[in-house]
């Protein structure tokens, strides 16, 4: 790989910055100074410096954040704040993006990745990456809410629903439900479908991973190396 677009791929700077750099003794190879950008090196085994600082290689970003409630999951809105505002600078000029979508006012487990290859198979149908989110609700939910929701219940616009699994607790005033599909709003428009209504919502589990809990809402590490290999297996990807 060239050296200014190592350098771009890692969000340090832009290409031509890179060549402007380079011209100036700013970058160096192994300990040694280079003078031109378009030199190839071997990102995975060279050291470089750019401004004495080492640049690691790191295509992807894969980020486990517990998503506070008023953000908006997407990289950017002209009225709301986005998910991707939480994180570095460097991360978002990445190109990171949240996987999926949670409704504004709902908390809890999100992946936001620039693996675009990752975020398209763990949101395919195909793959049937299971989510589990944790609910409360304006009254006791009927005797029948089991049943109808394992038998894929019918929400507005006629959309049915597949099978999921709905866990009440004791009283009947909440529970957990399992999905493998991510419709808009889709829980909340079980719950209407029920007679019902969510009065709050978070996802604490995402591809048979739990929530961080040692994480509060609106902080975020990155993903593990065992995470990211469920994930991958999730995804179907070797």
């Amino acid at each position: 790989m060239r050296i200014d677009k190592f350098l771009s791929e890692c969000s340090v700077c832009s290409r031509s910055e890179a060549s402007r750099a380079a011209k100036q003794g700013r970058i160096s190879v192994n300990g040694t100074a280079v003078k031109r950008a378009d030199l190839h090196i071997d990102e995975r085994k060279d050291t470089i410096l750019f401004d004495g600082v080492r640049v690691l290689y790191e295509p992807f970003f894969y980020v486990f954040l517990n998503k506070p409630a008023g953000y908006i999951s997407a990289t950017e809105d002209t009225r709301l704040p986005v998910v991707t505002s939480l994180l570095p600078e460097k991360m978002q000029k990445a190109g990171v993006f949240p996987c999926g979508r949670l409704d504004r006012d709902t908390v809890g487990w999100m992946l936001l990745t620039n693996d675009g290859e990752l975020s398209h198979r763990l949101l395919s149908p195909r793959h049937h990456v299971e989510k589990i989110y944790r609910f409360t609700c304006e009254k006791k939910l009927c005797p029948e809410a089991e049943e109808r929701i394992a038998a894929g219940i019918v929400i507005s616009g006629g959309e049915q629903c597949k099978s999921a699994r709905l866990q009440p607790d004791a009283d009947r005033m909440g529970g957990e439900i399992t999905l493998t599909e991510g419709k808009y709003h889709e829980i909340k428009r079980m719950l209407e479908a029920l007679s019902n209504k969510v009065t709050s919502l978070e996802r604490i589990s995402f591809a048979g991973i739990p929530l961080d809990r040692t994480l509060a809402r609106g902080e975020w590490r990155r993903v593990t190396e065992d995470e990211l290999a469920r994930l991958r297996r999730a995804a179907a990807l070797s």
